[in-house]
């Protein structure tokens, strides 16, 4: 249900734009392919850390805008974009569009200047580090981390700074954020058998095992509910012998 909320919100928020039916229906399509995505988890943590549900679902409408922006601009370069035709004369568009959407969204969400500036900040270095893993051929453990680093860790450490704004856990919001964007990347290309970990010397995925491990015992410090389902997918998978 609180997938839904946010999801309903985020239809909302582009609905009142009044976009060209064509282009309104591919920035839908591509909400779908990034559906459910973080929506529950963006809700949860949220709610744990008090937000009123106005506030609550607008922030997460607009970083779930953010999360589809990424998650299409992953697929294109994948080559992975089926849900859209012509993905690579629309795409480029839609991925605007998203990115636009996530920044009209939050600018209306009792966001401080700076912290909507650092948001930016950490938006373009976490694209930077997508590029960067395109032109990767050879992984390392030096270098898988400092990809993940930014496509996962900064990327969640800006939506929890986003959604903790102005609560009591504001302060753990980075620490907590990239801990948990670590630790679930990793484990999601261990599941999927993805070349970026899979690739590597042994030696060199047990060093980046290592790091995760340590981006867990982080997440589970900050003794969160709302992130409990995370470490309960997480962790078997980055325990399990390699």
């Amino acid at each position: 249900m609180s997938a839904g909320a946010v999801f309903r919100e985020a239809l909302r928020e582009l609905r009142r734009y009044g976009l060209p039916e064509e282009a309104e229906r591919d920035v839908l399509v591509a909400m779908e392919a990034g559906r459910p995505g973080p929506l529950a988890l963006l809700y949860a943590a949220g709610a744990e850390a008090g937000l009123g549900r106005e506030v609550l679902l607008r922030r997460s409408a607009g970083l779930f805008f953010c999360a589809c922006a990424a998650n299409l601009a992953d697929d294109l370069a994948d080559g992975e974009c089926t849900y859209l035709a012509e993905p690579w004369r629309v795409g480029p568009g839609v991925q605007f569009a998203l990115q636009s959407l996530c920044f009209a969204t939050l600018a209306w969400t009792e966001l401080p200047a700076p912290v909507l500036a650092e948001v930016a900040d950490a938006m373009v270095m976490a694209a930077g580090l997508q590029v960067l893993e395109v032109h990767t051929a050879t992984w390392t453990a030096p270098r898988y981390e400092q990809v993940a680093e930014g496509i996962a860790g900064k990327q969640w450490a800006l939506y929890l700074k986003v959604l903790w704004e102005g609560t009591a856990l504001a302060e753990r919001a980075v620490e907590v954020g990239r801990s948990l964007g670590v630790a679930a990347h990793v484990a999601e290309d261990i599941r999927s058998g993805d070349t970026r970990f899979h690739g590597m010397p042994e030696e060199d995925q047990h060093e980046v095992l290592a790091w995760a491990r340590r981006a867990v015992d982080t997440v589970r410090g900050a003794a969160l509910s709302s992130l409990d389902a995370v470490l309960r997918t997480v962790e078997p998978i980055l325990n399990k012998p390699h």
